[in-house]
């Protein structure tokens, strides 16, 4: 016997085996792999199905992303400038006070020069006054002292007091 060629017998139970393996796979084996190589390619086709809705989801979801990034730069955009603005308000309203406060500490100090310049004038006038009613108190004491001198200084003196008051 030899291994390449067999003989008629074992070539008979051969095909009979294989016969009935085939017979047997036919009838429970091969419907059994068909129905798994189709749930196999439903399932796939499901994973497809699910994995577009996915992308059409991720898509839409990026758009929204987009117009979300969008509005939130413009929102920026528009608190940047509220800022700005309300910063050049601050600094304006800032300024305007301080040059009010310079302005009534410039009209305060001008009050007190005033003041102070008033005063002064009344104490230069009223040492102006001392000073010449002690130079008239000696030179009318020399004058009073001569009698004629009396008379007209009087004399003098009623008629400047009455010319004064009327």
């Amino acid at each position: 016997m030899s291994l390449l060629i067999p003989d008629t017998g074992l070539l008979f139970w051969m095909i009979l085996s294989f016969g009935i393996a085939f017979f047997v796979l036919a009838r429970f084996g091969f419907p059994m792999i068909l129905k798994g190589v189709e749930k196999r390619n439903e399932f796939i086709a499901q994973s497809v199905e699910s994995a577009k809705e996915a992308n059409a989801k991720l898509a839409s979801i990026e758009n929204e992303c987009q117009t979300l990034l969008a509005r939130a730069k413009q929102q920026q955009a528009s608190i940047l400038n509220d800022t700005v603005l309300e910063k050049e308000r601050i600094l304006k309203e800032a300024k305007e006070k301080a040059e009010k406060e310079t302005q009534l500490a410039i009209d305060s100090a001008m009050r007190q020069i005033e003041f102070e310049k008033n005063k002064a004038i009344r104490d230069v006038r009223e040492e102006i006054a001392t000073l010449s009613v002690a130079v008239a108190e000696k030179i009318i004491r020399g004058k009073i002292e001569k009698e004629t001198g009396q008379k007209e200084v009087i004399s003098r003196l009623i008629d400047e007091i009455t010319l004064s008051k009327s």
